[in-house]
């Protein structure tokens, strides 16, 4: 290689480096203290991932990057606080394909009650919860504990939201044939991070079936490439469409919490127009 190919070369990986540090930048949560002083947000967002195969096109940290996507949302359009992600979950029926970490669901549980204790010291006191992978069972039991009191916590979106989402987005699958890997997370990040999505996905098709074991045996004894779902039915367009609806849908997750969700979006809107 001469001295012009090498520096070519070397031109192209800092630039694909460079954009992978944007992509991931573009994910998290940029707020000061100030400006958290300044808007006296009543509720924290909290985004759970994960770090699990989702087949040969889709990133390891695709469950994480969904969860940070809604909650880039949300918190475009209400006056809440985005925390960072939790970036490894229960991931453990993935766990025979590499890449796969996955902490226990006792771990878990112990460090976002942490962040509810830490986020309490600092007045706010209500917090919602959004699950990017659906083998975290472990979070409605969280949500479940700490409403013993009163309504402090709240769990997001629920499988009836994500289900309304995907019949407003025109989604030709659905929830269960839809798993893993499929037509709702490729169409998400076709929309919202498309240089996190590599090509294959147009022929990675799998039906999983009815999967009655799946905890027991894990993904490997329902697919071989990771997938569970259409990924070729996936576009931009419906990833946009899906997460509009579930920024609709979470007002009604404020009102559960006792926030008046009308004036939360409203105060942002005005920060916006200031």
């Amino acid at each position: 290689m001469t001295s012009h190919g090498v520096i070519d070369f070397a031109t192209t990986l800092a630039a694909a480096a460079a954009a992978d540090i944007r992509s991931v930048m573009d994910l998290l949560p940029l707020a000061t203290s100030t400006d958290v002083q300044e808007q006296q947000p009543e509720v924290a967002v909290l985004p759970v991932g994960a770090f699990e195969q989702h087949g040969r096109y889709l990133p390891l940290i695709t469950d994480t990057a969904i969860a940070c996507i809604i909650g880039r949302a949300i918190v475009d359009a209400y006056r809440v606080h985005l925390l960072p992600p939790i970036t490894m979950s229960c991931s453990h029926e993935h766990a025979a394909f590499p890449g796969t970490v996955s902490i226990s669901a006792k771990t878990l549980y112990a460090v976002i009650e942490d962040i509810r204790v830490s986020l309490a010291h600092t007045g706010i006191h209500k917090l919602v919860i959004i699950n990017g992978h659906g083998g975290n069972y472990v979070l409605s039991n969280i949500v479940q504990e700490a409403n013993v009191d009163g309504p402090v916590v709240s769990l997001f979106p629920l499988g009836a939201e994500w289900d309304r989402a995907r019949a407003h987005a025109g989604l030709v699958s659905d929830r269960h044939a839809d798993m893993h890997a499929g037509e709702v997370e490729t169409s998400i990040l076709l929309h919202a991070a498309p240089e996190l999505v590599r090509d294959g996905y147009a022929k990675a098709d799998h039906d999983g079936g009815a999967r009655p074991f799946l905890l027991v045996h894990g993904m490997t004894e329902y697919t071989t490439s990771g997938v569970v779902g259409y990924p070729s039915q996936a576009t931009a367009g419906k990833g946009k469409a899906l997460l509009a609806n579930l920024v609709e849908s979470f007002a009604a997750h404020l009102g559960a919490l006792g926030i008046a969700s009308d004036e939360s979006r409203q105060s942002r809107v005005n920060r916006q127009l200031s």
